[in-house]
């Protein structure tokens, strides 16, 4: 059975080629957001297994929204994603109840599921 995904990002072209490669790559995309609040809404309603949330939003951070969800108590797997590096956001994202971040240029069917199960 693949894996639900809901994708938040504000960049909608980004969105749609996210989208395409991780269908293609088995997960099932049922989702998709371009904004946080929209993004909570739909992870409420839609209780996909993974949550791949950029940092930068326009109504809030990402990490804000991962912390959001990590107060819930179905809380999808939220992989924090940026075109910027890692290193960028100090502790943040080990503070932010995520369980992962790749860099946008890294992600992948392949990487997802790396930072999913290991």
């Amino acid at each position: 059975m693949s894996r639900t995904v809901v994708i938040v990002d504000d960049n909608e072209r980004f969105r749609t080629w996210a989208c395409d490669l991780l269908a293609r790559e088995g997960y099932a995309v049922i989702g998709d957001a371009g904004a946080g609040a929209e993004g909570l809404r739909l992870t409420e309603s839609l209780r996909p297994d993974v949550l791949v949330l950029d940092v930068q939003l326009p109504d809030m951070s990402g990490f804000e929204v991962a912390r959001r969800l990590s107060r819930g108590a179905a809380t999808p797997a939220v992989v924090l994603i940026s075109a910027r590096d890692r290193d960028d956001f100090g502790t943040a994202v080990l503070h932010s109840g995520a369980q992962a971040f790749i860099g946008k240029s890294d992600l992948s069917g392949t990487s997802l599921r790396a930072v999913l199960e290991g």
